[in-house]
């Protein structure tokens, strides 16, 4: 299964994503904001699939984490989550980064579907399918 990083600043959450993800058979590591984050993409160079993480969150929220992943980690996929609607509108810029955002609150069967869409398009990358990425408008595996 993938390798997958989170970057989730409510404790509650983050467990709750990590023991789903885990139970999935993903190898999931979990920092507890984006500069804790980053600090893990760099020890682990990269070697992730998967790099889920809340937009709002202290010290270097999930924007800035997506743009440092991206640029140094290109193949990185990376999924945004968030619960405000004003975030939302800020990773619209970022289509070419991010695959998606997914709508807080989301249920964990909601979170599983967007993590495997999310890996799957790795796979139509590699085959030259056009992903189905960019910023939804809050269809599929969002809002509840």
């Amino acid at each position: 299964m993938a390798r997958i990083l989170i970057a989730e600043d409510e404790d509650t959450l983050r467990t709750l994503v990590v023991r789903g993800l885990t139970q999935e058979g993903h190898d999931v590591i979990a920092a507890a904001d984006g500069a804790e984050a980053l600090d893990v993409l760099g020890r682990e160079e990269g070697r992730f699939d998967l790099l889920l993480t809340d937009i709002r969150m202290p010290l270097m929220d999930g924007i800035a984490l997506a743009l440092s992943a991206a640029r140094d980690y290109p193949d990185l996929i990376i999924l945004l989550m968030t619960a405000y609607a004003d975030q939302r509108e800020r990773a619209h810029g970022l289509e070419a980064l991010i695959h998606d955002v997914i709508t807080k609150p989301f249920t964990l069967a909601e979170l599983k579907v967007a993590v495997g869409e999310a890996l799957a398009s790795r796979g139509k990358a590699a085959t030259g399918e056009a992903p189905d990425g960019g910023v939804s408008d809050g269809g599929g595996a969002g809002g509840a």
